[in-house]
C-alpha cells in the first residue's frame, strides 16, 4: 500500500509542473515555416529525451537488482533483463534519430 502511495505522489509531482506551465504561451519565430521534416525532428528530439530517461531508470533498477540479488539466479536474470531493456531503449532512440536524420538529408532539408 505504501508503494502505491509513493508512486501516486511521484506521478502527481511529475504532472503538476505541466499543469502549472500550461498557460505559458510562446509565439513562433518570424522565420518559422512548419514542414514535415522539422516536425519529425521535433518529435524525435522529444522521444530521445524520453528514451534516455527510461534507459537511465532501467540501468538504475538493474544495478539495484544486481546489488540485492545475493547470488539468487532468478534475481540476477531479472537484473540482466532490466539492463538489456535499458540498452534496447538507447538503441531504439539512436535508430529513430538516425532514420529521421537520413530522411532529412535525402529530402535536402
Amino acid at each position: 500500500m505504501n508503494t502505491k502511495k509513493i508512486a501516486l505522489a511521484a506521478v502527481i509531482t511529475a504532472i503538476l509542473p505541466v499543469v502549472a506551465l500550461a498557460q505559458i504561451g510562446s509565439s513562433a519565430p518570424s522565420n518559422f515555416s512548419p514542414n514535415l521534416t522539422s516536425l519529425g525532428q521535433t518529435i524525435v528530439n522529444q522521444l530521445w529525451i524520453i528514451f534516455t530517461i527510461i534507459a537511465v531508470i532501467m540501468f538504475v533498477i538493474a544495478g539495484i537488482l544486481f546489488l540485492t540479488s545475493q547470488g539468487d539466479p532468478e534475481k540476477v536474470t531479472k537484473a540482466r533483463q532490466a539492463f538489456l531493456w535499458g540498452v534496447a531503449g538507447i538503441i531504439v532512440g539512436v535508430l529513430a534519430y538516425t532514420i529521421v536524420a537520413l530522411v532529412r538529408g535525402a529530402l535536402g532539408a
